[in-house]
């Protein structure tokens, strides 16, 4: 008896991911939900940004209660691998970095069934 080979399956396919809202979009959004007109949504939208990044160059946190907490985190320095040349290792200096925590809210919307 001659072994039967099974059928390979194929790969499963990566969930398509979602098309991204953009500030355009978004802009409209505010707008049909807040009965703004467009011009105005754009604005708080700026503003709201401005303010948010103006928060974070000082160091403060910003937090948005059931939305989540903008903040800067340390990044330390380190050593790391050169992607181009892997051979060679390179400093990477110590920085801050913007980061966001979700709310609860925020998590259950977004996991809800």
């Amino acid at each position: 008896m001659a072994k039967e080979k099974k059928a390979a399956k194929a790969p499963a396919k990566a969930p398509a991911k979602a098309p991204a809202m953009t500030k355009a979009k978004l802009v409209d959004a505010i707008a049909e939900k807040s009965g703004l007109s467009k011009k105005d949504s754009e604005k708080a939208f700026v503003a709201a940004v401005a303010a948010i990044t103006e928060a974070l160059e000082k160091g403060e946190k910003v937090q948005i209660v059931g939305f989540g907490t903008f903040e800067v985190r340390d990044k330390k320095a380190k050593e790391a691998i050169n992607p181009q040349k892997p051979t060679e290792k390179i400093h990477v200096p110590a920085r801050k970095a913007p980061a966001f925590k979700p709310g609860k809210s925020l998590k259950d919307a977004v996991n809800k069934k």
